[in-house]
């Protein structure tokens, strides 16, 4: 699969600075997100990227990406455009997309009248008008035409008893030129999941600077969302009212308090852990501080029900409000959401994650993410959770199946059990046979119930310092053994795979009316805008988005002038969030239909703008992007023919990464 380091930046230090002076962005996006690394000086800016130094930065070259925040027109000299050169990727376990596939493009001739991405942006236009309004509705990017995607059936192989428990891919790290070799990257990608250990140590990254109690004198009073649990271990998930029975429902209550507070239960919890075993110890008993698992529910805005809820004071050790549990059972509280996007008030954090290689930094010129131009809290920023031992993080893939990474700070470990993306569709038939709904609901499986189904299942142990790579799709859920702190972000490698991922979950999510906060038709125009891609297939999936998302905005243009509604220029504004509608939270591209609601003027598709008013009647139509414009960005936007550079066609040797598949925990 394709990816992107900084050996496909050409630009000179020259160059950036022309670029960003003439184009006036030192207040966009990704310079505010880079303001809490310091300000870049020329010798942060390299063409090539040492593997053994983490010094090169490609700060400077990263600022440039949040052009997107800047009209369509707007040119990026060519010189300054990334280009995305095409590898291989492998996995160890088949991949199996959703189905039915998407759009498949063909490589001859269309058919007549049939918009192709062979074809210039007007042809596109008028072909489109003259197929007239049928079907005008919300816009599927795989295709107009195409039927809608479905969990994918499982890959048609039975696994022998070993191989449905396989060893975890694992690389030690003992040096910095390490985790800057291009091997650690190729690693990664190979496999649904990956865990590099020894990173912090390799690359002497100060994980203090994220323990509790630098969190606490840092800023005491910020906010942390918490969820209280049920205590059980990692192999059980006992449904509370029946303790005796295992189910998949997992239950969780969220609410709120400050870090001071979620730190004096975090060093209570311990203490009062320490008492019980020296308790134990008098009385004949043995052993070590209890680790003894709990349970926690992490859907973002849900409780385990699956309900938004107000926000609460956080109960105490006892009597946990929304929780019916069975008398004896033992609760506990998980911190989460912790979010550091801040850089006035994390700035030595975030400064301190710029020792990482690039394909694992927050904010990177190879980062899908960080081509967005507006803020995504804890995916193109960091958050952090706090856990004391069976804080529960329950089973999920990342939002629109993005990559992410995770890094336990300790001193604790954390435990993680992972299933490659092939499977997915197993596990949402066994959501829905246990009445559980795989985006929205909150579960924990049974490795049992996914062994009988000849499903594979990782389980590994991540120890402090040690960074958890969870590739595109691969769905998880995490344990923690003992007391610790962990940071996660995530990441998009710019590689054909990652995209088609992404967007077909975007069309998944539609129909589970499951909010996509990835824009990806605003992130695929910006990634034209921003890159060069020499990767056929990356290609042809990101100019198909492009082609579908055009000839919809023709479309509705016809059809809002059709019904004597006038269409007024808005524009975007620097870092402005993409739009999403108000009724059914769709990502709403371009063309906006704004009524007033509660005296409150809110956003709404195409699709709920006809259905409240069929000749819309009462409604402002918006548009952010001129037409030439759009045109413009389409027909630029082409295949990059470039040649294989010396020196990459070895494969990457494996002698310094020390890898090896680690078996268990």
């Amino acid at each position: 699969m394709p990816s992107m380091s900084s050996n496909d930046l050409n630009v000179s230090d020259q160059e950036l600075q022309a670029f960003l002076s003439q184009k006036d962005i030192a207040t966009s996006l990704a310079e505010d997100l880079l303001k809490h690394f310091g300000s870049p000086s020329a010798a942060d800016v390299t063409i090539k990227e040492e593997p053994n130094t983490s010094d090169n930065i490609l700060d400077s070259a990263e600022s440039f990406l949040s052009g997107s925040n800047l009209p369509l027109s707007d040119e990026v000299p060519e010189s300054l455009l990334p280009i995305i050169k095409p590898k291989e990727e492998e996995s160890e376990i088949p991949q199996q997309d959703v189905k039915p596939a998407t759009h498949e493009l063909e490589a001859g001739s269309p058919e007549p009248e049939e918009p192709s991405i062979h074809m210039d942006a007007k042809t596109i236009i008028e072909i489109s008008k003259n197929q007239g309004f049928s079907g005008l509705g919300n816009c599927n990017v795989l295709s107009y035409k195409a039927p809608p995607p479905s969990p994918p059936d499982p890959p048609n192989i039975r696994l022998s008893k070993e191989q449905l428990a396989p060893p975890t891919p694992s690389v030690f790290l003992e040096h910095k030129k390490e985790a800057f070799s291009p091997n650690l990257q190729e690693f990664c990608l190979k496999h649904p999941i990956a865990v590099v250990r020894g990173l912090a140590a390799a690359l002497k990254l100060d994980l203090g600077l994220f323990s509790t109690k630098t969190l606490v004198e840092a800023n005491p009073e910020h906010s942390i969302e918490v969820r209280t649990q049920v205590q059980q271990t990692s192999d059980e998930n006992m449904d509370p009212q029946n303790p005796g029975r295992k189910v998949w429902a997992c239950i969780s209550h969220r609410s709120h308090t400050s870090i001071a507070k979620y730190a004096q239960y975090q060093a209570s919890s311990f203490q009062d852990s320490l008492k019980e075993e020296r308790e134990k110890s008098a009385g004949g008993g043995g052993g070590h501080p209890t680790t003894s698992s709990a349970n926690l529910s992490d859907s973002d805005s849900k409780d385990s029900s699956g309900n938004n809820v107000r926000k609460k004071k956080p109960p105490g050790p006892s009597g946990v409000p929304g929780i019916k549990a069975a008398p004896g059972t033992k609760m506990l509280r998980f911190g989460t959401n912790v979010d550091l996007s801040d850089e006035r008030k994390w700035k030595a954090q975030l400064q301190e994650l710029q020792k990482l290689p690039a394909f694992a930094r927050v904010v990177s010129a190879g980062n899908m993410l960080s081509h967005v131009g507006h803020v995504i809290l804890g995916m193109n920023t960091v958050q952090l959770y706090m856990k004391v031992p069976g804080s529960r993080t329950p089973g999920h893939q990342e939002n629109n199946n993005f990559c992410s990474i995770n890094i336990n700070i300790g001193p604790g470990d954390c435990e993680w059990f992972a299933v490659p993306d092939a499977y997915w569709g197993v596990i949402y038939n066994l959501c829905e046979k246990n009445n559980l709904n795989y985006l929205h609901g909150s579960w924990w499986p049974s490795i049992e119930d996914l062994h009988e189904e000849n499903v594979p299942v990782y389980r590994f142990l991540q120890r402090p310092g040690d960074l958890v790579w969870v590739n595109s799709g691969c769905v998880h859920w995490v344990q923690a053994v003992g007391w610790c702190n962990n940071i996660a972000w995530n990441v998009g490698p710019l590689t054909a795979r990652q995209y088609q991922l992404a967007i077909e979950r975007y069309e998944w999510n539609k129909l589970e009316s499951y909010k996509s906060i990835v824009p990806m038709v605003h992130l695929s125009w910006n990634l034209a805008r921003n890159i060069k891609v020499s990767d056929p297939k990356l290609f042809e999936f990101v100019k198909n988005c492009l082609l579908q998302t055009l000839r919809h905005c023709a479309l509705i243009l016809e059809f809002v002038k059709s019904k004597g509604v006038e269409v007024r220029f808005h524009g975007r504004g620097k870092n402005e969030a993409s739009h999403y509608c108000g009724q059914c939270e769709v990502e709403v591209f371009n063309i906006l239909f704004i009524r007033e609601q509660e005296k409150r003027h809110v956003v709404h598709c195409m699709d709920c703008a006809k259905k409240q008013a069929p000749n819309l009647e009462g409604f402002v139509c918006l548009e952010e992007y001129r037409m030439n414009e759009l045109i413009q960005v389409f027909d630029n936007f082409q295949l990059h023919q470039v040649q294989s550079p010396m020196g990459l066609h070895g494969h990457p040797s494996q002698s310094h990464l020390h890898s090896h598949a680690h078996s268990g925990i």
